[in-house]
């Protein structure tokens, strides 16, 4: 596999709401299946079916207590990087508001 296609692949397994919201609870620490359940108010087979995605990418770990299934992030650093993303995000909104403000200006001028 090339680095190009193993680096868009770890990407498409973060491009999910519901696999970047389990990771947003998972910065706490380890959470189990029935914690992440209620705290993303879904269903347990859809918590499965995304943290099955994430540990095939080797972003999660988990481990067996009893009947349990806990799961943690394999790397913090991840946590950066959504945070970098985030900041990415928050400008280029800060960029469309500002854009926008300046059309409407425009718009106000021409009225």
């Amino acid at each position: 596999m090339s680095l190009h296609r193993f680096k868009a692949e770890f990407f498409k397994a973060l491009g999910h709401p519901t696999r970047l919201a389990i990771l947003d609870q998972l910065r706490a620490g380890e959470r189990s299946v029935q914690d992440l359940q209620q705290a993303l108010a879904i269903e347990q087979s859809s918590v499965s079916q995304q943290l099955a995605v994430l540990r095939n990418k080797n972003i999660v770990d988990s481990r067996k207590e009893g009947t349990t299934v806990y799961y943690r992030v394999r790397d913090p650093m991840i946590f950066q990087l959504l945070d970098v993303a985030r900041q990415i995000f928050n400008n280029h909104l800060i960029d469309t508001q500002e854009m926008l403000a300046i059309l409407n200006e425009e718009q106000d001028t021409v009225r």
